[in-house]
């Protein structure tokens, strides 16, 4: 072998040992990363999820053990954690119910106004519609039932008026029943995490139309998913509720 031929071998070993050691040194801190990022704990503070009232399969087959599981554990704790990180670095926000957080949503400056309506939205909305879910009548009842009826004039008119509102909802949002300061029902919907309670409205119903509390089972049907929707209402606890703040 020549010198000439000795000398490039001898370069082209070095260049490849050269790029092993990269490739192996750039392999190594990207996984170190990941394992950082995998521990890393979710932001603490006075927020935490509230567990499901039920069991994961507890609605099939109207909604899938899947979705409910991705929905609650991962999309509403990520408003949990962001909510917390907001409050940490609002102090004015500390000391409050999220409740309160989001119908007093006037009273904060930006930029915590913003994430009290997107995150302590998404929190308070989401809290709420769990307990309303499960099993438990097929219609509701008492002062509820009369309520729905003066103001609809049949439950039927009310599933079908509010079947209208959470299709009419132009991206994501809700659809509601709520409770109006006179005491009467009415139907309303709001963009994104939005809540009624910013209105003075008290939630009854709602019914989640973003993508995520459907895509997975009824990818692009979002009236095939509303008109499932009426079959995992537990009307028994939405009615006891309504007549207990009635009387309240």
């Amino acid at each position: 072998m020549s010198s000439i031929n000795r000398r490039t071998a001898i370069l082209q070993m070095s260049a490849l040992a050269s790029a092993v050691l990269l490739t192996d040194s750039l392999g190594a801190a990207e996984s170190s990363a990941t394992q950082t990022a995998a521990a890393a704990p979710a932001p603490t503070g006075p927020f935490t999820l509230p567990p499901l009232p039920y069991a994961y399969d507890a609605l099939e087959p109207s909604f899938d053990a899947e979705t409910m599981h991705l929905h609650h554990d991962k999309h509403h704790q990520t408003y949990v954690n962001n909510l917390n990180i907001a409050v940490a670095a609002h102090p004015e926000l500390a000391g409050k119910t999220v409740e309160e957080l989001v119908a007093n949503l006037s009273t904060w400056f930006e930029p915590a106004r913003t994430a009290v309506r997107n995150q302590g939205g998404g929190h308070a909305n989401h809290s709420f519609w769990w307990t309303t879910l499960g099993k438990g009548g097929t219609a509701p009842t008492g002062e509820l039932a009369k309520a729905i009826d003066s103001r609809f004039g049949s439950f039927s008119s009310f599933q079908d008026k509010l079947t209208a509102a959470a299709l009419g909802v132009f991206g994501s949002g809700w659809a509601w029943l709520v409770k109006l300061p006179d005491g009467t029902v009415d139907l309303a919907s709001t963009p994104n995490q939005d809540s009624p309670l910013t209105l003075g409205h008290k939630p009854v119903l709602a019914v989640d139309v973003w993508e995520h509390a459907y895509y997975l089972k009824y990818q692009n049907r979002r009236a095939e998913y509303v008109k499932a929707y009426f079959h995992v209402v537990n009307w028994d606890y939405v009615s006891g509720q309504f007549a207990q703040k009635t009387n309240a």
